[in-house]
Formats: structure tokens, C-alpha cells, sequence
């Protein structure tokens, strides 16, 4: 079975989370929202990984070599 991965980003005022929800590679991910209550259950029934604050930075840090490019280095 393939891992999933969920990435808590927020629980807004109304009772919705939203998340990043990632199969396979964590980098790879949607943004969803949910309510509470059926977040906690799409998280059970998809036996998700919670990435931590230390997985997350690192996607972070990738990604805005994407976003940004990594100075020094040219075409």
C-alpha cells in the first residue's frame, strides 16, 4: 500500500481544517478543506502520516528552490 501523507495547515474559525493531502510523496500534494470532524475521519480511514514541523520546513526548502532557483547556479 502506498503511504499518505496529510500536512495540518490551519483550523480556521468556522471549524474547517485545511491540509495539503499527498500520496506516495509528501511533496507532492492537493490542498483540501474539511470540517473538523470529517478531516479527523478522512485522516483515520486514509491512515495518513502526519508530516512534522521539521518534514514540512523541508518541503518548504525544496520547493522554493523551485519557485526562487538556487543562486550561483546558471544554465
Amino acid at each position: 500500500m502506498t503511504k499518505r501523507y496529510v500536512r495540518f495547515r490551519e483550523l480556521r474559525a468556522d471549524g474547517f481544517v485545511v491540509f495539503d493531502f499527498a500520496i506516495g510523496d509528501p511533496e507532492l500534494s492537493v490542498e483540501l478543506t474539511l470540517p473538523l470532524r470529517a478531516y479527523q475521519a478522512f485522516c483515520r480511514e486514509h491512515r495518513a502520516i502526519n508530516l512534522t514541523r521539521e518534514q514540512a520546513a523541508t518541503i518548504d526548502f525544496e520547493r522554493s528552490k523551485w519557485r526562487f532557483g538556487v543562486p550561483g547556479l546558471q544554465e
